[in-house]
């Protein structure tokens, strides 16, 4: 989906208008947001498509991190599934496998003493954030049917690193 038809999406969830006041900006300069880009370079690009250069120009996710963050949720990248790794989709599904028994080892490890410190919940984040990244790398091979593609899914690789504490920003 294009970076114009995600804020039309949104735009229908609130007021146009109220989007307008509340950014300081011209009603016309957000209906502008929600058409394409235009071939000629004209117009205004969105906040979504500055945003997104921004992360492209400095190499760095924590926009995303944050705005994941701000809403609930945790960002973990996609593997690259180019490259060398996993031989079989059954020896796949068995690290998936073994991936989330070592997720689960590591929560009860940790609450073995009927409590989880903060660096422990860190530590299952970033285990969590591993399993999920790998197996989105699995799963997207399979959407494509490209079997190919998933005998090259890498180990996972250290999850993000949060640039906050769990509680706040």
């Amino acid at each position: 989906m294009e970076s114009n038809e995600v804020l039309r999406q949104a735009l229908r969830q609130t007021s146009p208008k109220a989007v307008a006041a509340e950014l300081g900006v011209s009603l016309s300069l957000v209906y502008k947001w929600t058409e394409p880009a235009a071939v000629d370079g004209s117009g205004s690009r969105n906040p979504l498509d500055r945003l997104q250069k921004v992360v492209e120009l400095s190499g760095d996710v924590g926009i995303v991190e944050w705005l994941c963050h701000q809403n609930g949720g945790h960002f973990v990248r996609n593997p690259n599934i180019e490259g060398a790794g996993i031989e079989h989709v059954v020896t796949a599904t068995q690290e998936i496998i073994s991936q989330f028994s070592g997720l689960l080892s590591q929560i009860s490890a940790a609450a073995i003493d009927q409590s989880i410190k903060q660096d422990e919940a860190d530590d299952i984040r970033e285990v969590w954030d591993q399993l999920k990244s790998y197996a989105e790398g699995f799963v997207v091979c399979c959407e494509k049917g490209d079997f190919e593609q998933m005998m090259r899914i890498p180990q996972p690789s250290k999850g993000p690193k949060r640039l906050w504490p769990e509680g706040g920003v």
